[in-house]
């Protein structure tokens, strides 16, 4: 009888354990970032996490990481196909020295390689490298978001389609986009006071509609191809 009843309680505890496992390696659709946040936290609505980079290693592919309040939410690698949203608050991203959001999706099973970035402020404070550097995806997009003081490029693209609205890219020491191969859409965007405001293969460009040239070095004029 013993015997039996210790035989249950190790079972017992045995499936309690897989169960708490399974919880613990569960990712949300939607996850939840703010300043006064904790990584160790399920980043839940009344269980926020604190940092990007903590928050997205709980969020699914394809799933959003919104921001509650102010603050400063570190540097991110991104991996899969998500979206960050910081409308409303001030969603900061601090990239002393280095990349301020570094956009890399390989995985096979993630179909749509797609990232959306929105109301965040990026800055570089003079000595960050890229705001946003694109290794490999398929599509991104940037909405009303400031990226400044990055010394290499504001946004950096190897081979995407990328599509930028109501964004200011402005005091970057290097360019304000590169696009090595591509299609770029702009709309609703300021380019002022960097290096050079547009860099690149500009024969794919497939919008460009409001967009503000000022004070750049070179580049103060629509490149080849731009209509």
């Amino acid at each position: 009888m013993n015997r039996l009843r210790l035989t249950f309680c190790a079972s017992l505890f045995a499936t309690v354990m897989l169960a708490f496992t399974s919880l613990g390696h569960a990712q949300a659709t939607r996850t939840w970032v703010s300043g006064v946040g904790d990584d160790l936290n399920p980043c839940s609505r009344t269980a926020p996490c604190k940092t990007f980079a903590g928050a997205i290693a709980k969020t699914a592919m394809g799933g959003e990481i919104s921001v509650l309040d102010s603050g400063g939410f570190g540097t991110v690698v991104i991996s899969k196909s998500i979206t960050i949203d910081g409308t409303g608050v001030l969603a900061g991203i601090l990239a002393s020295g280095g990349i301020g959001i570094n956009i890399n999706i390989t995985d096979p099973t993630d179909k749509a390689k797609s990232v959306r970035l929105r109301g965040l402020s990026i800055n570089g404070v003079g000595t960050g490298t890229h705001g946003i550097n694109v290794i490999a995806a398929n599509r991104l997009v940037v909405e009303d978001t400031v990226i400044d003081g990055f010394v290499t490029t504001g946004i950096n693209v190897r081979d995407s389609a990328v599509f930028v609205k109501n964004t200011s890219i402005r005091n970057n020491p290097g360019r304000g986009i590169i696009l090595a191969r591509g299609q770029l859409g702009l709309t609703d965007v300021s380019l002022v006071f960097n290096d050079t405001a547009l860099a690149g293969t500009f024969t794919l460009m497939t919008w460009f509609n409001n967009v503000v040239l000022f004070g750049n070095r070179t580049g103060d004029s629509k490149p080849p191809g731009v209509k």
